[in-house]
C-alpha cells in the first residue's frame, strides 16, 4: 500500500485536514461531501463500512445522518483524530472506528448495506482485490472515488508524498466487473488540481470554481475531469 508510513505519522494525522480542507480546500470538501450523500442516501439507519476513514469526515457526516457507521483505517493515529471529531460531533455512539487492513476484512460476507472509500485507491497497489473484498462484505453498493489518467493531476503527481495511481474508466470498469459488481453511475468534476484550492483564500478558490464548474459541464470538459466518483451495485 503507497505511503503506509507516512499517513501513520502522528504529525500528518494532525496537520491533516487543515492542510486539505482549510481556505479554498473547503470547497474540496464541501463537494466530496455531497458525492458521498448523493451516492449512499437515505442513509437514516443503513448499515455502512468506511474504508480509510481516516480522520473520519465522512464517518462523522454519516452517523449524523443517522447511519450505523464502522470506519475502518490502517492508520491509529489518523483513527484518534476521528474518535475526537466524532465525540466533539456527539455521534460517538452511531460509530465505530477500528484499526484494519481493508485487504482481508475482518467482517462476515454481506455484513452491510454499503461499503463507502474515498481516497483510497490511488494508493492501493491491487485494485481488483480491494473491490472485491468491498463487495464482499455487502449485500447492495460500493461507493468510491479515483484520479483520473489524462488529467490535470498529472501535472503535479509527481512532487506528491508518495504519488497517485491514476486511473482510466476502461480499467475502473474492469475492476468492477471482476468483483462481480455491476456500475451503477459516476459523476466526474475537478479539472483545475486540487493543490491550487489548497493554496488559494477562500474568494478566489470560488471564482476559479465557478468556472472549473462551467468547463466540467461541456463534454470536454467532463473527459478532462481529474476525479471520478463511483457507484457500483451488487447484481440482483
Amino acid at each position: 500500500m503507497k505511503g503506509e508510513e507516512w499517513y501513520q505519522a502522528d504529525d500528518v494525522a494532525e496537520s491533516y485536514d487543515e492542510k486539505r480542507f482549510s481556505r479554498g480546500g473547503q470547497l474540496i470538501d464541501k463537494r466530496e461531501k455531497r458525492a458521498v450523500l448523493d451516492a449512499l442516501s437515505p442513509v437514516k439507519d443503513r448499515e455502512i463500512l468506511e474504508i480509510a476513514c481516516g480522520t473520519g469526515r465522512f464517518t462523522t457526516l454519516l452517523a449524523d445522518r443517522g447511519a450505523n457507521i464502522v470506519g475502518l483505517d490502517i492508520s491509529e493515529p489518523m483513527l484518534q483524530q476521528g474518535r475526537q471529531r466524532a465525540g466533539s460531533a456527539g455521534v460517538a455512539d452511531r460509530l465505530e472506528l477500528l484499526r484494519g487492513d481493508a485487504e482481508r476484512l475482518p467482517f462476515p460476507d454481506d455484513r452491510f448495506d454499503a461499503v463507502l472509500a474515498m481516497r483510497f485507491f490511488h494508493i492501493a497497489d491491487t485494485p481488483t482485490t480491494f473491490l472485491s473484498e468491498m463487495r464482499r462484505v455487502t449485500r447492495e453498493q460500493v461507493v468510491f472515488d479515483t484520479f483520473n489518467d489524462y488529467s490535470t493531476r498529472m501535472l503535479y503527481n509527481w512532487a506528491l508524498p508518495m504519488g497517485s495511481s491514476l486511473y482510466t474508466a476502461d480499467e475502473v470498469n474492469g475492476w468492477v466487473e471482476r468483483a462481480g459488481l455491476e456500475l451503477d453511475g459516476a459523476d466526474h468534476d475537478w479539472i483545475i488540481p486540487y493543490g491550487f484550492f489548497r493554496q488559494a483564500p477562500s474568494r478566489v478558490a470560488s471564482a476559479f470554481r465557478a468556472l472549473d464548474r462551467a468547463a466540467v459541464g461541456t463534454s470536454l470538459g467532463s473527459r478532462l475531469a481529474s476525479v471520478s466518483y463511483w457507484r457500483a451495485r451488487v447484481p440482483e
